[in-house]
């Protein structure tokens, strides 16, 4: 309902009688300006819709152009998953059962005993892997056992790094993870006075074979080339040759 100044009423219909003057005078005042609007908004519409489809197809074309061999930059660098080994002492926790959560090492042998489990291989596996095995042992006796297994004291030389050759102090560090070349040349006391840096290397074991990376270590030390700093793993060993005359 419409209530005009003098106070009567009007209904729908005489209301869109009453307007009916006014809204053709509008359209045919405005009739260029709406078109101009509708050209604009197409225009705006059809340039948003070009632009997605270039960032689509652009996608696309990294993607395929993409080289798969290409290897990971050091940042994107994972290291390996934790393998026990001889001298390990372990923190073997199981859940709700606190007479059977001990600390045991790791025999010569590569096995350990804990309570209710004895003479379990523990050399070569992951800490999961070793939990699941006491798992499937414990489920003789107590109902759906819940274990964890946490390499409390890593000493075996499954986990270390050695450094060799031309640094301050050849030797072996324990594994940890996050470890790199940097942290371990600096731990090493820096480089030789001979060292060829550039010259050095990473020996890895990798499916039973051996694995050689380069690494550039004067560029690492003396320009701060952070391509060079690779992540280390369990067993790599850091070789640092020395310089020719």
């Amino acid at each position: 309902m419409l209530q005009l100044r003098g106070g009567s009423l009007l209904d729908k219909a005489d209301r869109c009688a009453f307007l009916l003057p006014f809204q053709r005078r509008r359209q045919s005042t405005h009739s260029a300006t709406l078109q101009f609007t509708g050209l604009t908004f197409m225009d705006a519409a059809s340039r948003s819709i070009v632009s997605t489809l270039a960032l689509f197809f652009g996608v696309i074309a990294a993607a395929i152009g993409a080289d798969p061999s290409a290897s990971p930059s050091p940042a994107t660098e994972r290291s390996a998953e934790y393998i026990i080994g001889p001298g390990d002492v372990l923190q073997v926790f199981v859940w709700r059962n606190p007479d059977l959560s001990v600390s045991v090492p790791v025999r010569p042998d590569g096995r350990i005993s804990t309570p209710l489990v004895e003479d379990m291989v523990a050399v070569g596996k992951r800490p999961s892997q070793l939990a699941r095995d006491i798992e499937n042992v414990l489920s003789d006796f107590v109902r759906s056992p819940q274990v964890n297994v946490i390499v409390s004291e890593p000493a075996s030389t499954f986990s270390q790094v050695k450094i060799i050759g031309q640094v301050a102090r050849p030797h072996a560090m324990a594994f940890r993870e996050g470890l790199t070349v940097l942290d371990a040349v600096l731990a090493a006391g820096g480089l030789g006075p001979f060292a060829a840096g550039n010259r050095a290397k990473i020996v890895r074991m990798e499916n039973n074979k051996q694995r050689e990376i380069k690494v550039r270590l004067d560029d690492l030390m003396s320009r701060g080339d952070m391509r060079q700093n690779h992540a280390l793993r369990p067993g790599d060993v850091l070789v640092v040759p020395e310089s020719r005359f």
